[in-house]
């Protein structure tokens, strides 16, 4: 039952996805082992998203480190154990709580001896900045712990890079780069805190490949030039040589000429779609003030809201005019959809 459970929440959400995003690129899944213990680690920018969309673009049942904070809900904590996710404590969540990362740790060295995968964001925390920033070193006690517990695993360490051409906006694109896999034996030795260090230079490295990577010194300066240049973040290899060359070499993505289309669509969308929008736009966006937090909501909203409010109209049209007619208006709404969000 847990397996079909899972396997329906990540159909669903995955064809929420599809409606959400204009293009979704994934580059290197098929390298992925299937029958060994992984720890995918990947930058964080967009919150809830990023869990997402790794979830559903992969090709395994994942696991996830998440930020405690979000299970202090006894009903929300139950629906997100149920989808897999374990709480994490940061210094943030007080000093007394880090004593639980103990048995999460212990945990996850029993998952990996059933050769289970599982995500963390080892930068600690999301933001929208186009860098990847220090890596906390609590996935090196995971994989320490594994190898105390479990000396034979065969873990290997999966570094992803996301990347969002504008990762605040609907429509948006995203490319996900899975890197190739490390093992982490090669990083043991007698000398834990050298092995540490190695660990998150080589995993911060990986991941630095797979993401556009902007040093935090010159960030400012650097974003501009880029997008001035209008460069193509969804091909962060391309970025990143254009900031290493200084911006010799670029390559700007072709225009869209469907602007004008794209406003049309966008406009009856909204008109169709009136309940919702009026909840989200007046309701639940003007209380987010974390802006990483944007996307998350408004897809929330998209595959909560969105559902119910076309079912309600489809259930007034078959009690009014058939079942035709209602059917004819459903798939309106999703060819509308995707013209809005695809062109």
């Amino acid at each position: 039952m847990k397996k079909i459970w899972l396997h329906s929440v990540r159909s669903y959400i995955k064809l929420g996805l599809f409606f959400f995003f204009r293009r979704v690129y994934v580059h290197g899944v098929n390298s992925i082992p299937k029958d060994k213990p992984v720890l995918f680690l990947a930058n964080h920018q967009n919150a809830l998203l990023d869990a997402l969309l790794i979830g559903t673009q992969s090709n395994r049942l994942l696991f996830f480190l998440t930020r405690a904070g979000v299970f202090n809900n006894k009903i929300i904590s139950k629906l997100l154990s149920s989808f897999q996710m374990l709480p994490v404590y940061r210094i943030r969540d007080g000093w007394n709580n880090l004593s639980n990362n103990t048995a999460i740790f212990n945990t996850c060295a029993e998952l990996f001896s059933k050769e289970e995968a599982i995500v963390i964001f080892p930068e600690g925390n999301h933001n929208l900045k186009r860098t990847v920033r220090p890596l906390s070193k609590g996935f090196t006690r995971i994989i320490f712990e594994t190898f105390e517990k479990h000396p034979d695993t065969e873990l290997l360490l999966i570094p992803v890079g996301l990347n969002y051409d504008k990762a605040e906006k609907f429509p948006s694109s995203i490319s996900i780069f899975y890197g190739e896999a490390i093992a982490a034996k090669n990083f043991i030795s007698n000398d834990r805190n050298q092995d540490v260090l190695s660990l998150k230079a080589r995993v911060q490295s990986e991941i630095s490949k797979l993401t556009t990577h902007i040093p935090s010194d010159d960030y400012n300066k650097v974003i501009k030039k880029l997008n001035d240049l209008n460069v193509d973040f969804l091909k962060p290899k391309n970025v990143n040589k254009t900031i290493n060359s200084n911006f010799e070499f670029y390559e700007s993505p072709k225009k869209n000429s469907n602007k004008i289309l794209r406003t049309i669509f966008k406009t009856l969308l909204i008109i169709s779609l009136m309940g919702p929008y009026i909840i989200w736009k007046y309701v639940a966006q003007p209380k987010i003030t974390d802006l990483e937090f944007l996307s998350t909501f408004r897809f929330a909203v998209a595959i909560t809201l969105v559902p119910i409010w076309i079912l309600l109209l489809a259930v007034v049209l078959v009690s009014n005019f058939g079942w035709l007619v209602a059917l004819g208006f459903i798939i309106s709404i999703l060819t509308l959809t995707l013209l809005t969000v695809k062109l």
